[in-house]
């Protein structure tokens, strides 16, 4: 028994030693042996789960620590649920931690990272804030840090305003979170500055650990880089945060969140567009463990994207499969629905998105605003204008709004039912009149319904609205005109009474320097005319002024082998046909060909002899432009090589130019 109890000792002694040069694998070796000995050696217990802890062997730890329950007891909570916090069964986690008997501070560290995982981020600030007002050691800029991370996760995911709780931005972590934080309100140039600023606070930092490389630095700066470029996105610079994101894809960081969000950033950039890119870009939001790295939402948004992913690459089925299990996941979500809707549009079956959409109005009428604005659209592609109308009235959170009255206005015009356009003027004026009445958007909509009854010839109906705008402002002359201009064909005797109201004459005129009106910049170019002086238009005598100079009248061209001396033929205004020396066209007569008659003989030759080609008939003039004896072809008519050429939709045929008939008008 002495050798034996010098034995564990020794090996004791072992394990202290291990533990303190970080050898956890050996130590667990050593405590081995001292738990043969002593199977149930709570301190040895204790040690091998913490050597299991450090090595990462969770499952192991936490089947050691359940085998043992009774003899443990309470001493070992704190790893417990640590164990099943990284083992991601955060809800077995937060019930061990509420069940523990003494609340230290190592187990309300704990206990906030488990309420940010299952994002209860009231709850988790103030634990943080305990911690950080209770506490005073050196963990305190990590507790800060945590602070700032739940402070953003609630301005970005909950939108909650942001609190000044007095954290510095000392280091490129508390840097980060603010910016996050900015980016949730909606600040995004001053969110930029700030990751600028956590940029370089990371390269200074990681600047003094000399076994820190280049890559290192890039790899640890690929978070605030990707932040930057959603920033971009945000701003419209799409450009430069696509390749911003593409230099961080081609780091590989580790965090398989940041390469998931990155890459589900570049896919809502490409959308309809470089869907092979996309494609590749999906697969990296699948990796493993992804789930427990991102927020709920973020999860769902990468969710809706795939979907919508599948539908761009005509992949319908698939698309059907996401958008169903995201519709049973989040079931009062509208944006399932609609994307079910957009592929039945792409299917053509427009009625069928219809029917989905109004069913899913009906089941849940807190969604149902952008559903039915979706139907309404549906409506107006199949032309079924009056339905589109019935549809966008009946939401009753727009109804009221002016974009909502104006187009309900237009469309109804459109189908020419002004009855119908009125009675939207006539609902939206009355809402404002019990709920904020005088408003400049109440007497807007009065003014536009008056302007829009008296174009439409609707005078009378137009009287009160006219008349209520004229109480608001009875030094409006305008609106009092188009009053009077009502009630004259209603009512004269009031009109002549409104009459008594319009301003004289004498204050309607206005002082005008005639002579700097016509100066000014805007009638530069207006050309003036000078009146006609009595007696201006009398001759001028030699020498007292210029004299105007007549104007020579261009001699007409004549042809080039005009011989003046000949007499011109005097039919020649005439056709051809009527003149008195045609005689028609000779039928029958075979063309001359060469070759034929005797050996060597030609047209030319044989014309010669020919006595019905002699110059007894009357000479005809050749026409302009044309050379006796020689024909000409058309001036630009040169022979142009072929070229290939796409057809293009809706291209026609130029007609060949036609050759121009002998005798016509105007030839000499």
């Amino acid at each position: 028994m002495a050798s034996g109890g010098v034995a564990v000792a020794s090996l004791w002694t072992e394990v202290n030693r291990c533990g303190q040069n970080g050898d956890y694998t050996r130590a667990l070796k050593a405590l081995s042996k001292i738990l043969h000995e002593n199977r149930d050696d709570v301190t040895a217990l204790h040690c091998k789960i913490v050597c299991l802890v450090q090595n990462g062997s969770f499952k192991e730890a936490l089947n050691v620590m359940n085998t043992h329950t009774k003899v443990l007891g309470s001493e070992v909570v704190f790893e417990k649920a640590y164990c099943e916090y990284r083992l991601n069964r955060v809800e077995s986690a937060l019930k061990t931690i509420e069940n523990a008997p003494d609340q230290t501070d190592k187990l309300k560290e704990l206990y906030g990272q488990v309420l940010y995982r299952l994002e209860r981020y009231d709850e988790c600030k103030t634990v943080y804030t305990d911690l950080i007002r209770n506490s005073q050691d050196e963990y305190e800029e990590e507790r800060k840090t945590n602070l700032a991370a739940v402070v953003a996760a609630m301005s970005q995911w909950e939108k909650v305003p942001m609190e000044d709780l007095g954290l510095s931005e000392s280091t490129y972590e508390l840097c980060y979170n603010t910016a996050c934080a900015l980016i949730g309100q909606g600040q995004l140039t001053e969110a930029f500055n700030t990751l600028r600023q956590a940029e370089e606070l990371c390269r200074i930092s990681l600047a003094e650990d000399s076994d820190v490389t280049e890559e290192d630095i890039e790899s640890e700066l690929a978070v605030i880089h990707s932040q930057m470029a959603y920033i971009m996105q945000l701003q419209g610079r799409t450009d430069e945060a696509l390749q911003l994101y593409n230099q961080v894809i081609k780091l590989k960081p580790s965090d398989v969140g940041l390469l998931a969000v990155t890459a589900n950033n570049i896919i809502t950039i490409n959308k309809d567009q470089n869907v092979f890119d996309s494609k590749k870009k999906v697969k990296l939001t699948n990796a493993e463990g992804v789930e427990y790295k991102l927020a709920k939402k973020q999860l769902q948004a990468i969710e809706f994207n795939k979907a919508l992913l599948a539908m761009y690459t005509n992949q319908a089925d698939q698309c059907r499969k996401l958008s169903s299990s995201l519709q049973s996941q989040n079931p009062g979500h509208p944006r399932p629905v609609l994307i079910q809707a957009a592929q039945l549009c792409r299917e053509k079956q427009h009625s069928k998105a219809v029917e989905l959409l109004q069913q899913f109005s009906e089941q849940n009428p807190e969604s149902a605003s952008g559903i039915k604005l979706t139907m309404a659209q549906l409506y107006l592609v199949q032309a079924h204008v009056t339905k589109a109308c019935d549809v966008l009235r009946s939401i009753e959170e727009f109804k009221h709004k002016a974009g909502m009255v104006s187009a309900l206005v237009t469309m109804y015009s459109h189908e020419e039912d002004i009855d119908s356009a009125i009675d939207v003027f006539k609902q939206a004026i009355e809402y404002y009149q019990a709920e904020q009445p005088g408003s400049a958007a109440h007497l807007a909509l009065v003014r536009e319904a008056a302007n829009f009854k008296l174009k439409q010839g609707r005078k009378k109906e137009a009287i009160s609205d006219l008349e209520q705008l004229w109480k608001q402002n009875t030094n409006d002359v305008h609106t009092l005109a188009q009053l009077i201009s009502a009630y004259s064909l209603v009512d004269t005797d009031k009109a002549k009474s409104l009459s008594k109201h319009l301003p004289s004459a004498d204050t309607m005129s206005f002082n005008v320097d005639v002579d700097e009106l016509e100066n000014s910049h805007g009638a530069t170019y207006v050309r003036k005319k000078a009146g006609k002086v009595v007696g201006e238009n009398l001759p001028k005598e030699i020498g007292q002024g210029e004299v105007k100079k007549k104007k020579k009248k261009k001699k007409g061209k004549l042809p080039k082998n005009y011989d003046p001396k000949a007499t011109p033929d005097p039919e020649r205004w005439l056709p051809m046909r009527e003149r008195s020396y045609y005689r028609g066209k000779k039928k029958g007569k075979k063309k001359e060909a060469i070759g034929k008659g005797t050996q060597g003989a030609t047209a030319a030759a044989s014309a010669e002899f020919d006595a019905s080609k002699t110059a007894t008939s009357p000479p005809t003039s050749p026409r302009p432009g044309s050379t006796t004896g020689s024909s000409t072809a058309p001036s630009g008519s040169g022979v142009v090589p072929p070229r290939q050429q796409k057809p293009s939709s809706g291209a026609t045929r130029k007609k060949a130019p036609q050759k121009k008939k002998k005798g016509g008008k105007g030839g000499w």
